[in-house]
């Protein structure tokens, strides 16, 4: 995963697959795809969810609305993205991996064109660009 972070948090992340954690789940209901990456960043564990609730399996394409949360485990600092008019996900592959027909390999990238609000606070996160490749689960819930 690759992203510039501003505001509150400010980082250049570049975290290889051995430096983070990935995570894939179906939003509820089965209403598309949440990713889950988490990693260290300045001595403190990070944590970004992007929703992505009208993805479906094998579905690439532009601007997919997405919401975004951002948070630096035990600061109880969250932010988050107010609807799905500031961020979308180009997804560009999603390849199934051999016989397993509910797991892909997904490559994409999120744009933000609003900062993510502090829930309980009145500072923000800006990401404008993040880029991901990970694998995801259509059977996880």
């Amino acid at each position: 995963m690759e992203a510039a972070l501003f505001g509150s948090i400010e980082a250049n992340i570049l975290w290889a697959t051995g430096e983070m954690e990935c995570e894939s789940m179906q939003r509820p209901k089965g209403e598309g795809m949440r990713l889950r990456f988490a990693g260290e960043l300045a001595g403190e564990h990070l944590v970004i969810i992007i929703a992505m609730p009208g993805l479906k399996p094998d579905e690439i394409g532009v601007e997919l609305p997405s919401n975004v949360t951002a948070t630096v485990e035990g600061t109880g600092r969250f932010f988050n993205t107010p609807n799905l008019d500031a961020c979308w996900t180009e997804v560009r592959s999603q390849a199934r991996l051999g016989d397993l027909t509910d797991i892909r390999a997904i490559e994409g990238t999120l744009f933000c064109v609003a900062p993510l609000g502090e829930i309980n606070g009145d500072a923000a996160v800006s990401i404008p660009k993040l880029t991901f490749s990970t694998i995801v689960n259509w059977s996880a819930k």
